[in-house]
């Protein structure tokens, strides 16, 4: 027996089951799946900053991607409403395309 305790895809319970094993599960409540997600989110990306190739890579920001869209529809809003946010703030700061490291800021007051 492995102990789990950790969110997962849908389809996982019935993936084991085909594999001949058991499984046990529960359906969460809404606060513990809001906190289970977030868990999830931090698994996925450690997982993603833990690859080596780029199809792995791609696996993991699926994994991310799949979480961001359950936590937007848990905040009540869409995925399309994400990216015009995204779109928004790219348009009054930038993205992240060049490169910029900010190393420094003075206070140039005299």
């Amino acid at each position: 027996m492995t102990i789990y305790n950790k969110l997962v895809r849908d389809r996982i319970p019935e993936i084991i089951k085909e594999q001949g094993k058991s499984c046990s599960t529960r359906i969460l409540s809404l606060e513990d799946f809001k906190n289970k997600l977030r868990e999830k989110l931090q698994e996925e990306v450690k997982e993603y900053l833990d690859t080596t190739s780029k199809d792995q890579a791609v696996e993991e920001l699926s994994d991310v991607l799949e979480v961001v869209y359950s936590l937007a529809k848990m905040h009540g809003v869409t995925f399309s409403d994400i990216e015009k946010a995204r779109i928004k703030k790219g348009e009054e700061r930038g993205g992240f395309t060049e490169r910029v490291l900010l190393e420094e800021v003075f206070n140039n007051t005299a």
